[in-house]
């Protein structure tokens, strides 16, 4: 590397590093959000809250959906 283009890419290199961060960043979130036994357990939740009456019929089938469309969107 020359000594221009050092001198012209060093007042980047944090945004560089700043991107570098936020794709790591995104890559963990959708392992996370996409991972089978997370869905599992939203699933659970769901019915366990559902049993307990914290949500109706309607709302647990709605949830549902919206986790299941998560996983197959993937």
């Amino acid at each position: 590397m020359d000594l221009v283009s050092l001198t012209l890419g060093l007042p980047l290199a944090p945004l560089r590093g700043l991107l570098a961060l936020a794709r790591v960043l995104q890559e963990q979130a959708e392992q996370e959000l996409y991972n089978p036994s997370q869905v599992r357990r939203e699933l659970e939740d769901i019915e366990a809250a559902q049993s307990e009456d914290e949500l109706s019929e309607e709302a647990a089938e709605s949830e549902e959906q919206q986790v299941l469309d998560r996983l197959l969107q993937r």
